[in-house]
C-alpha cells in the first residue's frame, strides 16, 4: 500500500509498505482521508517530543472498514468510521478512570510499531474506532479529532454561556477550539493571528471579533478595546510563539483562567504577579478524552464546524510533500489541508 513518510526533517515522500496484519482486537480500516496537524508539521520540522522520522506521518482520518479482528464484536466490514489515535495501558489510574491522555505509557500513531493514518489502509483497536453518524462525510469526519481537541480545551477552561473569550491563533486548532467555545456558548469571540485570510475564516465560522497582531505591538491592549474595554473571562492559547503566556494574562480578568493548546518549544516566561495577585490560573491541556470525543462527533454532526471556512486542500498522496510545505510556510491561504487515499 501506499503510505507517506516523514523520511526527514523536510522531506515527505510516499513509500509502498506492507498493509499492517490485524490483531484479534482490531479494525483495519481503508482510509478515504487524512488530514495534515500542526503536530505533524512538528515532526517534519524534527522538532516533535516523541514522533521522529522515518515514520508514517498521521493521526487524523476517516475511513471505511475493511476487515475485523477475531473477537471484534462492534464493527463490521463497510461500517464509516474514525479514530481517537491514543491508547492507553489499561490497567493505571489513569486509564481506569477514562484520562487515557494522562497514561505514561499511551501509544499513538507514529510511535513504535504503530503506523501513523496517512496511507492507504490503518489498523486501530477496536476501543479506539467511533462510528460516524449518517450523514457525515469522510471530510467532516476526519475533523473529529482536531475539533475533540478544541472540545477538551473549552471543557478544561470552563467555558460557558455568556463568556468572553479570546483565541490566540487561527490556525485549525484554534478555529475549532472557537466554534466548541461558540458551542459552550461564549458569546465573545475574539480571534487574534497573523494572516489576514486566517482571521476572514475566523469570522466565517463565528468569531465576533479578529485582530491581525503582525504589526500591532500593543495588541493586547487594542484587543481590549475591541470588546469595549473590558478582559477576557478565558484565553485559550493556540499558537505556541515567545511571550504569548505573558500577554494572555495581560488580556484575563480577575479570577480568569488560561488554558495552552498549543504545542510549544523552549521556555516561555510570566510576570508572576499578574498570576497570583489577581488570582488567574493557567492550565495545560493535553489531547482528550473519550467523552470529547464523542461531543465532538455531536456538534459537527448537529453543524457547530463549518468545514467550507476550514478545508483549503485536498491532495492526492503524492502531492503530500507540498501539502506540509504549504501549512509550514502558511501558504496559498491554506488551513485545514486533506490527503486522499481512495475515491
Amino acid at each position: 500500500m501506499k503510505a507517506v513518510f516523514v523520511q526527514d526533517a523536510y522531506e515527505v515522500i510516499v513509500k509502498e509498505v506492507d498493509i499492517p496484519k490485524l490483531g484479534d482486537l482490531e479494525v483495519l480500516i481503508k482510509v478515504k482521508t487524512a488530514g495534515i496537524c500542526g503536530s505533524d508539521i512538528h515532526t517534519y520540522k524534527g522538532l516533535h517530543p516523541f514522533r521522529k522520522p522515518p515514520v508514517i506521518i498521521g493521526h487524523e482520518l476517516a475511513g471505511e472498514v475493511v476487515e475485523v479482528g477475531a473477537a471484534v464484536t462492534k464493527f463490521q466490514p463497510g461500517d464509516r468510521v474514525t479514530v481517537e489515535p491514543q491508547v492507553g495501558c489499561g490497567t493505571c489510574e489513569y486509564c481506569l478512570t477514562g484520562r487515557v491522555n494522562y497514561c505514561e505509557d499511551r501509544g499513538a500513531p507514529g510511535i513504535g510499531a504503530w503506523y501513523g493514518t496517512m496511507a492507504e489502509y490503518f489498523a486501530a483497536p477496536e476501543q479506539t474506532v467511533y462510528k460516524l453518524p449518517e450523514g457525515m462525510d469522510y471530510e467532516r469526519g476526519v475533523l473529529v479529532e482536531p475539533f475533540a481537541v478544541g472540545v477538551h480545551a473549552v471543557r478544561k477552561a470552563g467555558i460557558s454561556a455568556g463568556d468572553k473569550v479570546a483565541i490566540l491563533g487561527a490556525g485549525p486548532i484554534g478555529l475549532l477550539a472557537m466554534a466548541a467555545a461558540k458551542a459552550a456558548g461564549a458569546t465573545t469571540l475574539l480571534v487574534t493571528d497573523v494572516m489576514d485570510y486566517a482571521l476572514e475564516s475566523a469570522s466565517q465560522m463565528g468569531a465576533t471579533h479578529t485582530l491581525n497582531i503582525l504589526h500591532n505591538a500593543e495588541w493586547t491592549e487594542k484587543a481590549r478595546e475591541l470588546i469595549g474595554g473590558g478582559l477576557f473571562d478565558k484565553v485559550l492559547i493556540a499558537a505556541g510563539v515567545p511571550g504569548i503566556v505573558d500577554q494572555s494574562l495581560k488580556l484575563l480578568r480577575k479570577g480568569g483562567r488560561v488554558v495552552t493548546i498549543a504545542m510549544f518549544h523552549g521556555d516561555q516566561t510570566f510576570n508572576i504577579h499578574n498570576l497570583q495577585n489577581q488570582e488567574k490560573e493557567i492550565l495545560g491541556c493535553m489531547t482528550y478524552t473519550r467523552e470529547d470525543f464523542f461531543i465532538a462527533i455531536d456538534l459537527l454532526a448537529a453543524g457547530f464546524v463549518d468545514d467550507k471556512a476550514l478545508i483549503t486542500h485536498r491532495l492526492a498522496p503524492e502531492q503530500a510533500a507540498e501539502g506540509f510545505r504549504i501549512v509550514d510556510k502558511k501558504e496559498d491561504r491554506s488551513l485545514k489541508v486533506l490527503v486522499h487515499f481512495h475515491d
